[in-house]
């Protein structure tokens, strides 16, 4: 069921004959009074027409809607006739306090009822600076280079991608700034590390915002969590021994076909050279990297070094930074 809550455009609304409507509220509320009145209510979507509440034009005011309620489950219809409802700058904002679902068109209703967004199917809209830690709702050229994201993904059970996300990072920080977020999950809560974040898919865009002023953002996908469209590049994982190999396969014996253009690392694995050209050869797959067990307790894992350079981060044999902490010479652009 749902529920309306409607000013200058609740006519609009009523005409859409919406189904499972349980309530409609009508009129103009302060944040603080629809709250009141929507708190204890549940609903599967709140569509709220923006002109229903006081000062909407102030991202302030929305924000207090998007902490008081599940900001999931609302969907805003915009002002047409607010001119910058439709501008990069706003969009920006509203994804930045977690609303994914707006339109200002009334069709978008029914539409966003059935097809709920999620942060990535909004993604691409969101431009933000991060300026003395704070965030900057500024709309940036799309040429304005960034953190590089990379995914980091398990193909087969127990292939390792928490662990070495978590060792990637710890390595990586001694070079640049660099942080690691895992997506639907809390394994990083056990290696205590304040720079691995354990964040939902609903709210990894608010995490990835708020390092723009990193250089590399690794994060640990969850299978289903959809955050994959988000990365610039994935690596996929595997753990090469034969029992976890057939298991994986044994559940689908055509599976590798299906990863034979993606860059996939051998984790664990204790194969040697020739090992990887067989295993290349049986699989179909191009290995992009073979990395050895490593300790993760090591403060200084020097066998990830390969790896780091391969990633594309400039790395000398000492393990200093070649560029000076530029970051458009970090990644040889």
């Amino acid at each position: 069921m749902n529920i309306i809550v409607a000013n200058r455009q609740l006519d609009q609304i009523k005409s859409l004959n919406l189904d499972d409507i349980m309530k409609i509220i009508e009129g103009e509320f302060t944040a603080e009074e629809i709250v009141s009145q929507l708190k204890h209510l549940f609903a599967a979507r709140y569509i709220i027409d923006v002109t229903a509440i006081k000062n909407y034009k102030d991202i302030n005011t929305l924000k207090k809607l998007s902490i008081s309620l599940p900001a999931e489950k609302i969907i805003l219809l915009l002002d047409p006739n607010f001119k910058d409802s439709r501008s990069a700058e706003y969009l920006t904002k509203l994804i930045s306090i977690n609303f994914y679902n707006f339109t200002d068109q009334l069709n978008g209703i029914p539409y966003l009822i059935s097809n709920p967004n999620s942060y990535v199917d909004v993604a691409h809209i969101q431009q933000l600076e991060i300026v003395s830690g704070d965030t900057q709702y500024i709309a940036k050229p799309t040429n304005v280079v960034g953190p590089k994201i990379i995914g980091f993904k398990n193909l087969n059970s127990g292939a390792g991608s928490t662990s070495l996300v978590y060792m990637l990072t710890k390595q990586c920080e001694k070079y640049f700034p660099v942080i690691a977020l895992e997506v639907d999950k809390r394994d990083f809560s056990y290696f205590n590390y304040k720079k691995a974040i354990s964040v939902t898919s609903n709210n990894i865009g608010v995490e990835i915002a708020k390092n723009q002023d990193k250089m590399a953002i690794f994060i640990d996908l969850n299978h289903g969590s959809g955050a994959e469209a988000l990365c610039h590049e994935v690596y996929y994982l595997l753990q090469p021994s034969m029992i976890k190999l057939n298991k994986f396969i044994g559940s689908n014996p055509n599976v590798l076909k299906e990863y034979r253009d993606k860059k996939i690392i051998l984790n664990q694995s204790l194969l040697n050279n020739k090992d990887v050209l067989d295993f290349e050869y049986e699989s179909g797959l191009k290995v992009f990297h073979n990395l050895p067990p490593l300790d993760e307790r090591q403060k200084d894992i020097i066998a990830l070094l390969p790896f780091i350079k391969k990633m594309g981060f400039k790395v000398d044999a000492e393990g200093s930074i070649n560029s000076k902490n530029k970051l458009l010479g970090l990644f040889g652009l």
